[in-house]
């Protein structure tokens, strides 16, 4: 089903993306960093889906996280640097899947154990300045 866009369903996307973000933070300092860097993505990934429908375009479907901010930063020049942050994220291992399935892993690693060197706290630093801006970039429209 195509999101289509609407002031309604953004409001309630850009909610749940900040409460998904909000989740990352409490679960940090808890050796759960495979959760923070989820929490992140789904936040970052619903924020992106918001920016898109703002500029009066439906979203049919995932596409991920860097072609939603390459797709963004190309439409929007107020989105300058989106990529760049979002980058840094996914270099910190932001990611969907490899977060969730041990099969994006080699064998015996699985996601509870393939991210010892997070700095969870940079992460959601990060992470609060990219949803900021991607709420800032909302409001003007």
């Amino acid at each position: 089903m195509a999101l289509t866009p609407s002031v309604p369903e953004t409001l309630r996307w850009l909610c749940q993306a900040t409460s998904d973000l909000q989740a990352a933070h409490n679960g940090s300092r808890h050796c759960c960093p495979y959760g923070v860097l989820f929490k992140v993505h789904q936040a970052l990934e619903k924020a992106l889906v918001v920016a898109v429908l703002c500029c009066g375009e439906a979203f049919d479907g995932p596409e991920g996280v860097m072609c939603l901010a390459r797709w963004l930063e190309e439409k929007e020049p107020e989105l300058r640097g989106l990529v760049l942050d979002m980058q840094g994220l996914c270099d910190c291992d932001m990611d969907g899947k490899a977060t969730q399935y041990p099969n994006y892993h080699p064998f015996p690693l699985m996601p509870l154990k393939a991210f010892p060197s997070v700095d969870e706290e940079e992460v959601l630093k990060q992470a609060q300045k990219v949803l900021g801006s991607l709420k800032d970039y909302v409001g003007t429209k």
